[in-house]
């Protein structure tokens, strides 16, 4: 899904990214358009992209964008057709160039366009309590609640049959069928994403979107970020128990069940059918397989392969734990 709710300000000659950069243009380039910024697997041809780790080595092989943000350790790794742009800090400059794409999605203040929702198309439509607020570019489906004091922000779609508790936030959500969202969650803000600059914090643009599949829970006082380039997705059938933090770019896969008090940090990527115990933690940038166990109070810091069952800081197999714990 295509940044739908953030504003591509491209398209930018490449001499004018370089420039941003302060990087000097290399004649030898054709100054073509460059119409969009994405990661990796997603960017293409007239698109530029950027490739900070080993660890995306793969990807970074097959990428199909024509220009990539890196440096000079990894440029080689790059397919022939991607030219690499140079820098001394590869986040820090994507950042900037995100920034002159979707400025929109920077700054993350409270939405001043919302109404009263007796006072929008929804009075008639929806059943809610007292002190609802919507605001622009928002769809509901039909059969659906909304409780007391909840503002949904601009850019929402829910789909049918959805259930939104009191004391709820919600913006730049995709929410499908047969979801319910309990109390006091907040749902589709920036994520933490930020690097330290010249004595000041630089903020990473956030320009993804929250995706909430068929069918799930969401526990109450619950935080799911946004995506910052991809997006942040709940997977069909998935329960979260209460107060659960989800980051930026986590995908969580289909039928699993989080218990409470667990953090999985950014883009750490959740299989199928995974059950996760209370107060675990999951490191950022991980694969967690399908039909994973993580015991509670766990911390995970590695990928798990499919069919595990962990426990333990650092998480490892459960009967290695065991052992080493008599």
């Amino acid at each position: 899904m295509d940044n739908p709710f953030f504003k591509n300000n491209g398209p930018f000659k490449i001499r004018d990214i370089l420039k941003e950069l302060k990087l000097e243009y290399d004649q030898n380039i054709k100054d073509q358009n460059i119409i969009d910024i994405k990661d990796l697997i997603n960017s293409k041809v007239n698109e530029i992209t950027f490739f900070h780790s080993k660890k995306y080595k793969t990807a970074a092989n097959i990428t199909k964008a024509s220009f990539c943000i890196t440096s000079k350790n990894l440029q080689n790794e790059l397919p022939k057709s991607c030219i690499p742009i140079i820098v001394d800090n590869v986040l820090v400059s994507t950042s900037v160039i995100t920034a002159k794409f979707y400025p929109d999605s920077i700054i993350d203040d409270f939405d001043n366009s919302v109404e009263e929702i007796n006072n929008t198309k929804f009075n008639d439509k929806v059943e809610f309590g007292r002190n609802v607020l919507i605001g622009k570019n928002v769809s509901i489906g039909s059969n659906c609640l909304i409780g007391h004091n909840t503002i949904i922000e601009k850019n929402v779609v829910i789909g049918n049959n959805c259930s939104i508790g009191s004391n709820t936030i919600i913006r730049n959500t995709f929410i499908q069928n047969n979801v319910r969202i309990l109390d006091n969650c907040v749902i589709g803000k920036h994520g933490f994403g930020f690097f330290p600059k010249d004595n000041s914090n630089l903020r990473y643009p956030h320009m993804g979107i929250v995706l909430i599949e068929d069918d799930c829970e969401i526990g109450c006082g619950s935080t799911i970020d946004r995506g910052s380039m991809s997006n942040t997705t709940i997977g069909k059938n998935t329960y979260l128990d209460n107060q659960i933090h989800i980051a930026h770019n986590v995908r969580i896969g289909k039928n699993s069940i989080i218990a409470g008090q667990v953090g999985i940090a950014g883009s750490s990527i959740i299989g199928n059918n995974v059950k996760i115990g209370g107060q675990a933690g999951i490191s950022g940038h991980l694969k967690i397989g399908n039909n994973v166990e993580i015991a509670g109070g766990s911390g995970v810091i590695k990928d798990i392969p499919d069919n595990s069952k962990v426990m333990g800081y650092p998480a490892k197999n459960i009967r290695e734990f065991l052992r080493d714990n008599r």
